[in-house]
């Protein structure tokens, strides 16, 4: 089996109204549902936007910085990921498919290596 993250950024979604969140909460809450019934669903978490990033940090002369809040510089923002352990692509497309449809909003699904996989490139971790 190969875990795959299946995430959103907060800045593909337009604007809702809470009525509106709640019925997507729903919708998104049985597909999750869904996974745990199928002994695919490792770890997944919603609702995180600009307001929940604790801190940032960046390495600066060696030694880590941190500050408040989001990476000023940052453009997009995690909004939520589901992780699945499932035995290929096709099955981690399906159910990006499945929270894509139960949200209206884009889904994109990455692959995890696993220790000491190379990149796809051919080119191993540096």
């Amino acid at each position: 089996m190969t875990e795959y993250l299946i995430a959103f950024n907060d800045e593909w979604v337009s604007e809702h109204t809470a009525e509106e969140i709640r019925a997507k909460g729903t919708a998104s809450r049985a597909v999750i549902a869904e996974m745990q019934a199928e002994g695919v669903l490792i770890f997944s978490n919603g609702g995180l936007d600009r307001s929940t990033a604790v801190c940032s940090v960046e390495l600066v002369d060696g030694s880590p910085v941190f500050t408040d809040g989001p990476y000023v510089e940052t453009k997009e923002h995690l909004g939520g990921f589901a992780v699945v352990d499932v035995p290929d692509d096709a099955t981690a497309r399906y159910w990006a498919g499945r929270l894509a449809t139960a949200l209206d909003w884009p889904q994109e699904v990455h692959r995890f290596r696993g220790p000491g996989e190379p990149r796809h490139d051919g080119s191993a971790d540096r």
